[in-house]
């Protein structure tokens, strides 16, 4: 229950990261997305590292972990930095709550099976392993619930109304995106998996087993950045939003930045307190905890999405079928603690 709840607030911290985005004036899409990524993939992960780990032994884990996991780990990073590219994409078009349920929802499928599936484990052998099947069959009826509330609430509302709650909605579009973001953004859960190496590296060195996995996101989430970078850049270039940095006015600059700055945060805490949260959870039930996480973020995102007003004009049946969607998701969590 301690690993569910610590995931449960890095969960509601992902949820919460494109809230901010709102506040942010006179920037393209693709300048704010970058400025956040510094913050979120750049310069959080070194911060977190250096105060969890003690006596300045973070440079030495990095040299002394093995150079196939430090690759490894920047790849797959990579691998969901385009996700994550996709992602913020999935929710310009669809908005926080359907494009966060689309795009994580295929994320927990392939995040929590394909690891153990690619390790040779077979999942219908034990009790932890159809504990984890049955977990992640749950979520993605929670995800398939959601959807239908979605679709329900295409058909209902206006052209206009849609808009009006999101100012770029386009259904089809955004759904073939969404699911491009979820396939790719897996790679968060494969990274995780090649770092192992760095973490045991960081637990000889005496750093406590809550924080063991932090200094894994210094790579993972560099190759993250780096996919990221090179997309945003190639955009300011070619919409010429480069500018965006230099010629808005100093207090709308700071206020960008503030903005992206705490989205970044927020973001970060995420897989922060999913690398605490995991670390609580008996071995058998690890391959579990990235299900939990997905299906805890999209919880909160359609949370976040009822604040917003994203729901706002649809139908009792339509509000009532989201509902229950995200209490069987909230209820899939629970699956790890059967064992």
């Amino acid at each position: 229950m301690i690993g569910v709840l610590l995931i449960a607030i890095g969960s509601l911290g992902a949820a919460s990261f494109y809230v901010p985005f709102k506040k942010v004036k006179h920037w393209a899409w693709e300048s704010y997305w970058i400025s956040h990524g510094v913050f979120a993939w750049l310069i959080m992960p070194w911060v977190f590292a250096l105060l969890t780990v003690p006596g300045g032994e973070l440079l030495n884990i990095l040299a002394e972990a093995p150079p196939s996991a430090r690759w490894l780990a920047m790849l797959f990073g990579a691998m969901w930095g385009i996700g994550g590219l996709t992602f913020g994409l999935s929710i310009r078009y669809l908005g926080v709550a359907l494009g966060q349920s689309i795009a994580l929802g295929f994320c927990a499928a392939f995040g929590t099976l394909i690891p153990p599936m690619v390790a040779g484990v077979d999942l219908l052998s034990t009790q932890a392993g159809i504990l984890t099947l049955t977990g992640v069959a749950i979520t993605i009826g929670g995800i398939a619930i959601i959807g239908y509330a979605g679709s329900l609430k295409d058909k209902m509302l206006s052209k206009e109304e849609k808009q009006k709650a999101i100012r770029e909605f386009a259904l089809k579009k955004g759904i073939l995106i969404a699911i491009l973001a979820g396939v790719m953004s897996a790679g968060m859960s494969y990274g995780y998996e090649a770092a192992a190496a760095i973490e045991r590296v960081a637990l000889e060195k005496g750093v406590n087993p809550l924080f063991a996995s932090n200094p894994s996101l210094i790579y993972i989430l560099l190759g993250g950045f780096v996919s990221n970078l090179l997309y945003c850049g190639f955009l300011n270039i070619k919409n010429k939003t480069y500018k965006d940095y230099i010629t808005v006015p100093g207090p709308v600059l700071l206020n960008n930045l503030f903005f992206t700055f705490l989205a970044g945060t927020l973001w970060f805490l995420q897989f922060h307190f999913y690398g605490m949260g995991r670390s609580q959870l008996p071995p058998t039930m690890i391959a579990f905890s990235w299900s939990i996480l997905m299906a805890l973020n999209i919880s909160f995102s359609n949370i976040w999405g009822i604040i917003l007003k994203e729901w706002k004009g649809v139908s009792t049946k339509t509000f009532v079928i989201l509902v229950i969607g995200i209490i069987v998701l909230i209820l899939s969590t629970f699956v790890v603690n059967l064992e």
